[in-house]
């Protein structure tokens, strides 16, 4: 968002209210003012042409929202991520009467969350979390670090109970996590007893039975809190007696950074609980139970599944396939696809150039795929340099030829 904003710093934005004040916060850091509306479920709103509907859903950050979309060419349902979670830790439910209205109305697009398509059944319940990590908190002798996505404030929510019924307290650790989490609570989204909470600079006050330190880097980013942890390279100095509990899934492509992260951990004598020896995380998307739910009660004209690798978006094609849409009507559309709708039939008509905008530190789109394979041979191959000083006049070599190899194997 922060690097579109500053090709385009007019673009409004609608969220929910606990949506904008995350993203307003990152985009402070960015000193950009964003030009934000704060909506919420059941409102409705007018844009040029568009009459936008707010409908909430259930998901692993509080307070998302689907949108459906009214204009003169029809009706389109966009869900955002969801999941039809029946007994969510908010009490916040899918507002699956929305999407029976609109279906009755008559929907022309459904634009539906992909990302668990391939997954059989309905994602188990949040809350069946929460005893097991209490379980792993109480059989830990030291401390316990918890890593999970600095957004998901129901999983925090749950670690900070289950540190209180065992009588420890919560640390934040990492600058997203604090922001984030600082800002849910203010918001009253993340429930926190006094006192519970314990600035890190104060840690060292507590023995390591008392804390459970709540960080970032579940995916294995190289410069995130757990990663630092595992390279000895951070002030919470991890050891035997430790346990680090990974309360997230593994985003593709990212498992061998999250394996390297484990690796280390264990190397170093903690004890590691993930997704793969343990039920600490659960899904915040729809499986192919709760998505056949959603075909059959909206019973969509056309289909228009998101979010997901490509996979994913084939498997929720042939889930509505399933339901009855008729094949031509499902689109499996990539990066740049123009879709045309009318009289209550979508095609895609063509393609918008958009390749990849490499982002360099403060810059956007100044490197290009050359500049980044002159970057991957240097890493991977090293670099060999020349340096000679030749006389302008006769050509003559005065000093050299000196040659320094940096990472360069002769071999």
């Amino acid at each position: 968002v922060p690097y579109l904003l500053r090709h385009k710093k007019d673009i409004p934005i609608l969220g929910s209210t606990l949506t904008l004040a995350f993203l307003e916060a990152k985009l402070k850091e960015h000193r950009i003012a964003p030009l934000t509306h704060t909506v919420a479920a059941g409102q409705i709103e007018r844009m040029g042409p568009f009459e936008l509907e707010f409908v909430a859903v259930n998901h692993s950050i509080p307070d998302s929202l689907a949108v459906i979309i009214r204009s003169v060419a029809g009706t389109v349902l966009a869900t955002g991520d969801f999941k039809m979670d029946q007994l969510p830790l908010d009490g916040r439910l899918t507002d699956l009467r929305a999407f029976a209205k609109i279906g009755e109305e008559g929907l022309d697009l459904f634009m539906v969350d992909s990302t668990n398509a391939d997954v059989p059944g309905f994602t188990p319940l949040e809350r069946d979390i929460g005893p097991v990590i209490e379980n792993v908190i109480a059989k830990t002798p030291g401390r316990v670090v918890v890593a999970s996505f600095s957004s998901h404030v129901h999983r925090v929510q749950q670690v900070i109970d289950a540190a209180l019924a065992n009588n420890r307290k919560v640390v934040f650790v990492g600058r997203s996590m604090v922001r984030n989490m600082t800002i849910a609570a203010e918001l009253g989204f993340l429930k926190v007893p006094d006192g519970q909470i314990v600035d890190i600079r104060k840690a060292g006050n507590y023995p390591d039975n008392k804390l459970v330190f709540m960080s970032t880097g579940s995916q294995g980013e190289p410069m995130a809190v757990l990663s630092r942890m595992a390279r000895q390279d951070h002030q919470i100095q991890i050891g035997p007696g430790d346990t680090v509990l990974l309360a997230s899934s593994l985003i593709p492509g990212n498992e061998n950074a999250v394996y390297r992260v484990i690796d280390g951990l264990t190397k170093i004598g903690a004890n590691v609980v993930h997704k793969g020896n343990a039920k600490v995380h659960v899904s915040g998307h729809a499986a192919a139970g709760e998505l056949l739910y959603c075909y059959n009660i909206l019973k969509p004209k056309n289909v228009l599944p998101i979010h997901g690798e490509f996979r994913h978006l084939q498997a929720n094609a042939d889930l509505a396939i399933k339901t009855g849409v008729p094949v031509e009507r499902t689109l499996l559309a990539q990066d740049g696809a123009v879709i045309d709708m009318a009289d209550g039939i979508c095609e895609i008509v063509g393609r918008v150039a958009c390749d990849m905008l490499y982002v360099d530190g403060k810059t956007v789109g100044k490197i290009t795929e050359d500049d980044l394979k002159d970057r991957r041979i240097l890493a991977e191959e090293g670099f060999i340099s020349i340096f000679v000083v030749v006389d302008k006049a006769s050509g003559q070599i005065v000093e050299g030829p000196e040659i320094k190899a940096r990472a360069y194997a002769e071999e």
